[in-house]
């Protein structure tokens, strides 16, 4: 039987996919994963923007352990912390690959035009919420389901859960449909469901679950 992730490693998920969900901060991470460790200079180069703004934003990634750190000399280098913030970029390519039949993007690691992090990265901070993501992934194991069976399958309150089923619906994260007096939910293609299934990937292809 298919169950949903453990508490705990959706709230680290929920911790990693919050702090990425910010232009800059999804670039400054893209720039790494596709560069390998970089100084804080190459970065801020690249990135377009000041070292002071970049050295906050890594700091941040080092307390997240979303980046670590080696000194060589007098420089210091980032680089992805472990393969988790790797495999979402990885998720996110493939999915700009398919929508703009640029199939390069799934064998090779370029850095995606600004316009589309930017909007993955306002797209991502919209459902980056620990009950967002609950209910996202619910429907993606279990499909379309009646708002009843969402509150059960999630442990959650009736009030909590119709507030973002609501939220999710204005968005463009689900859709529904009326039958009779019930109300169908179901996920809508995009970001939010390659994110999911990108994080549910990692988890499964952990032998060592804590290593998350």
């Amino acid at each position: 039987m298919v169950e949903q992730l453990p508490p705990e490693i959706m709230k680290k998920a929920v911790k990693g996919i919050s702090y990425i969900a910010h232009p800059l901060r999804l670039r400054i991470l893209e720039f790494i994963d596709v560069n390998g460790p970089s100084s804080v200079s190459a970065i801020a180069k690249a990135v377009g923007e000041e070292q002071m703004i970049v050295s906050q934003s890594l700091k941040k990634f080092r307390e997240a352990h979303l980046v670590k750190t080696q000194r060589k000399g007098i420089f210091v280098y980032y680089d992805i912390y472990e393969e988790y913030p790797a495999s979402i970029f990885e998720c996110i390519r493939k999915l700009f690959a398919y929508m703009t039949d640029s199939f390069y993007y799934l064998t090779d690691k370029l850095i995606l035009p600004k316009d589309y992090t930017t909007m993955v990265a306002n797209r991502i901070k919209l459902f980056a919420n620990y009950d967002k993501m609950r209910i996202l992934e619910y429907l993606i194991l279990f499909g379309e389901s009646h708002v009843s069976n969402i509150i059960q399958g999630i442990g959650s309150e009736q009030m909590k859960v119709s507030q973002y089923l609501k939220r999710l619906k204005d968005d463009g994260f689900v859709s529904s449909r009326r039958e009779g007096r019930f109300i169908y939910y179901n996920i809508t293609q995009g970001v939010h469901k390659t994110a999911l299934l990108c994080i549910r990937k990692r988890y499964d292809s952990l032998t060592d679950k804590d290593e998350f």
